[in-house]
């Protein structure tokens, strides 16, 4: 405690300094050009030290730090001249990264010390991680910045304009509470379409159940279903566990949608969505394992699905056309018939994308009980998961109806019994 501020400044400078050309050396022994290179570990950490000393000895204007700065650009610009023109190489990292190198002590001096660390850090990553970014823009197709761009339109551009005055004084519906809804599903799909196709992309029908579940189990039902047609008998289980464990991951959308809406709601039943997911992950998972193909087998035949990008404008719209209808038709139908009618209006929606209405109801503005809400919940996932086992039935091989059977049989049953002990 006793250190001087300044001897503490100083040696995180150096330490900073070091840790930056030691980065720059790996870089430069991992690369096959033999050719001169704008320095490495001392370089950097000189030019650490330089710049504290010429910051520290005229603190208040700082006239010898900028000179030094303009003195360092020359040096650097004459380096890149002469590597322009006699190398042919043209990158100029290194010298992005030595100007950084320079900003440090003013950084360690006059900002938190949290903020410089996480400068360390960031400037570590990025000159350490340019493989990864070649592989990563390689795999990007044509239109991946134009979908960001769409993302970044819905969410942060239309989503704060809108008002936030009821539509209709007797329905608690906003323009901005329909969009947040759009906000939220739009991302939460657009998060599992990038980690399918970036991350586990090699990851074969496995994560392909499981992400595709989070974005919508209903059509990865079917996608996956269709492909097992096509398929060999000893991947037949494999396409049929990966559909359950797709509708297992509809059971922690549910419960991160509620978390979001009614974190109330979610203490009392976040156990039941979450036991509902682990039984059927833990179903899907025995059907995908039981009887497993060898490498060889699996070398022949390839299990990847194609990664659609879920993000469109219409799909937007659409979605939010049926959160109003949807919401509309359960205001009139719990002012008309109460939790009756909720119940029976749950069965009916089981035959369309039930999301639009679990988000109604889980927003509230409903004269129903809590447990009315989750009744209706597990209600239309019944419905619902009868419906994906009748398309999987009709669209898919024989060889997946029989564990499929199994599969939806304990899901539904596991649900049912959720039902019976809230209702």
């Amino acid at each position: 405690m006793n250190i001087p501020d300044s001897y503490i400044h100083f040696l995180l400078v150096v330490l900073y300094s070091l840790v930056i050309g030691l980065s720059q050396r790996k870089l430069r022994m991992k690369s096959e050009e033999k050719e001169p290179f704008f320095g490495s570990d001392r370089t950097f950490t000189l030019i650490g030290i330089l710049s504290y000393i010429l910051f520290i000895i005229d603190p208040a204007t700082k006239i010898f730090w900028g000179i030094g700065g303009l003195a360092l650009v020359l040096l650097l610009s004459i380096s890149y001249v002469f590597k322009l023109y006699h190398l042919r190489r043209y990158g100029i990292t290194t010298i992005i990264t030595a100007l950084i190198t320079y900003c440090t002590p003013a950084l360690i001096i006059t900002q938190p010390f949290e903020l410089s660390l996480l400068v360390l850090v960031m400037v570590l990553l990025l000159t350490e991680m340019k493989e990864t970014f070649i592989s990563f823009a390689k795999q990007m197709k044509h239109d991946e910045f134009l979908t960001l761009a769409k993302f970044i339109i819905i969410a942060g551009v239309i989503l704060p304009i809108l008002s936030n005055e009821r539509i209709v004084d007797v329905i608690d519906l906003t323009p901005r509470t329909i969009w947040l809804t759009t906000v939220i599903i739009s991302g939460m799909s657009y998060v599992s379409y990038l980690m399918q196709k970036f991350v586990f992309r090699r990851s074969g029908l496995l994560v392909a159940g499981i992400f595709g579940g989070l974005y919508s189990s209903t059509a990865t039902t079917v996608v996956l279903a269709r492909k097992s047609v096509k398929a060999p008998d000893y991947l037949q289980n494999r396409y049929s566990g990966a559909i359950v464990m797709a509708t297992g991951m509809m059971f922690l959308r549910l419960a991160i949608l509620l978390f979001i809406f009614n974190i109330p709601l979610f203490q009392q039943m976040w156990h039941y969505f979450f036991i509902l997911f682990a039984l059927s992950m833990g179903i899907g998972l025995g059907i995908y394992y039981y009887k497993s193909p060898t490498q060889e087998q699996l070398k022949n035949f390839s299990t990847a699905v194609e990664d659609k990008n879920p993000l469109e404008f219409k799909v937007a719209l659409i979605f939010a056309l049926l959160f109003v209808f949807f919401t509309v038709v359960t205001h009139y139908t719990i002012q008309e018939f109460g939790e009756q009618g909720l119940m029976a209006l749950s069965l009916l929606v089981g035959v369309t994308d039930i999301t639009p209405f679990v988000i109604g109801l889980f927003q509230g503005g409903y004269d129903i009980t809590a447990a009315a809400i989750v009744s209706a919940t597990f209600l239309v996932l019944l419905s619902s998961n009868t419906l994906k086992l009748v398309y999987g039935l009709a669209v898919g091989s024989k060889g997946i109806r029989r564990t499929l059977i199994i599969g939806f049989a304990g899901i539904c049953f596991a649900t049912l019994v959720a039902l019976l002990i809230v209702m």
